[in-house]
């Protein structure tokens, strides 16, 4: 009874979540000259604060999924690799992480296009719920061809009928990754060189849509001679003027494509990731712009809840929240994944900028 009143309190959690359309996503993909990898990304969730938390599992550790109508015995997995992950809602559910062989998968929503197959009970032990996809794929794989040959043997399905469809980003080490998208019951696997992945339509028709700003040039437009007067630009950038600027995912992946590779290539993977954050920067929503005025549900700092980049070469997870955009850190070489127990955190302990107060020499101190 206990765990099926707990299973109701999910379902009707993520089915509220998955079928507003304010969720979000956008990600980036960014590779360094010394063959570093950084996959990085923002989630965004304008209705509440969800429950954010980070969550280290350790080899061994074994997971079974949830299933529609409180239904039990669905798959069930133990880790091969050890890994950690941003979680949302319990910790469980992580969207987001890297394991320990430098394996990265992300959860994006997929909303009208996704169709997974039907919820069939007889196939409850090779079925997973979608928000446990990520577990699965960090716990048994370490590169993006395992994955491709094992995506078709398990059925993904929602533990709500409500809920939005979702898919999915995976990269390793080798700067190799792949989208994987669920349509008409079936996992459909596209190579992503370009690293860029929003939410719909789906990923061929993100692509195609980019031919619609072949004009756009990084660096300054002209000066142009226009009959008798010489047109210039009013400042730098000016190449990149009918860049889409709203929230949209078509427009989100299109300001994301050019932004990531017009930037420059950084050093190493560290520097990379410093990178993707001041890229991403550009896509954090302030939450009024997603209602009417006046209409907003809540009043947080940003409807972009968190933003992470997982450093594949060093094997780092970096992330900072709405609440406090200061950088923390999660080292996965200083974690022993063969002892370590299964362990969940909030994301900020507290809920608050950490500021530093400037020291200014021969200021006078107040008494």
């Amino acid at each position: 009874m206990e765990s099926r009143k707990k299973f109701s309190a999910l379902a009707a959690l993520i089915g509220i979540v998955c079928a507003n359309g304010a969720y979000a996503c956008t990600g980036i993909t960014l590779k360094s000259k010394d063959n570093g990898v950084v996959t990085a990304r923002t989630i965004e969730w304008g209705e509440s604060e969800m429950e954010n938390m980070y969550t280290i599992v350790p080899r061994g550790y074994i997971q079974q999924s949830m299933l529609p109508n409180g239904d039990t015995g669905g798959l069930t997995f133990s880790s091969m690799y050890g890994y950690v992950g941003l979680a949302v809602v319990q910790p469980g559910w992580v969207v987001d992480g890297m394991n320990e062989a430098g394996l990265s998968a992300g959860l994006f929503y997929f909303p009208g296009y996704g169709q997974y197959p039907e919820y069939n009970p007889s196939d409850a032990a090779r079925t997973i719920s979608d928000f446990q996809l990520v577990s699965w794929i960090l716990s048994r794989f370490s590169t993006v061809d395992q994955v491709r040959a094992a995506i078709n043997n398990i059925r993904v399905t929602s533990i709500d009928p409500r809920a939005s469809t979702a898919h999915w980003r995976v990269t390793d080490a080798s700067g190799a990754q792949i989208i994987i998208e669920i349509t008409n019951g079936r996992a459909n696997v596209y190579d992503s060189k370009l690293g860029v992945l929003t939410n719909s339509p789906d990923y061929p028709w993100q692509l195609r849509n980019l031919n619609n700003y072949v004009n756009l040039i990084p660096g300054t437009a002209g000066p142009v001679q226009f009959g008798p007067i010489t047109l210039r630009a009013f400042g730098a950038g000016s190449g990149f003027l009918g860049l889409p600027g709203d929230f949209t995912p078509p427009s989100r992946f299109v300001r994301a494509a050019f932004l990531q590779n017009y930037s420059i290539q950084q050093d190493t993977s560290y520097d990379s990731a410093m990178q993707a954050f001041h890229i991403l920067n550009n896509f954090d929503v302030p939450l009024g712009t997603e209602y009417a005025p006046g209409r907003a549900p809540v009043n947080m700092p940003s409807a972009t809840q968190w933003t992470i980049a997982t450093d594949m070469h060093d094997k780092v997870v970096y992330y900072n929240t709405m609440y406090n955009r200061t950088l923390r850190s999660i080292d996965l070489n200083k974690i022993d994944f063969a002892n370590i127990a299964f362990q969940s955190h909030p994301l900020d302990t507290v809920r608050a900028e950490t500021i530093i107060p400037v020291q200014i020499n021969g200021a006078p101190t107040n008494r």
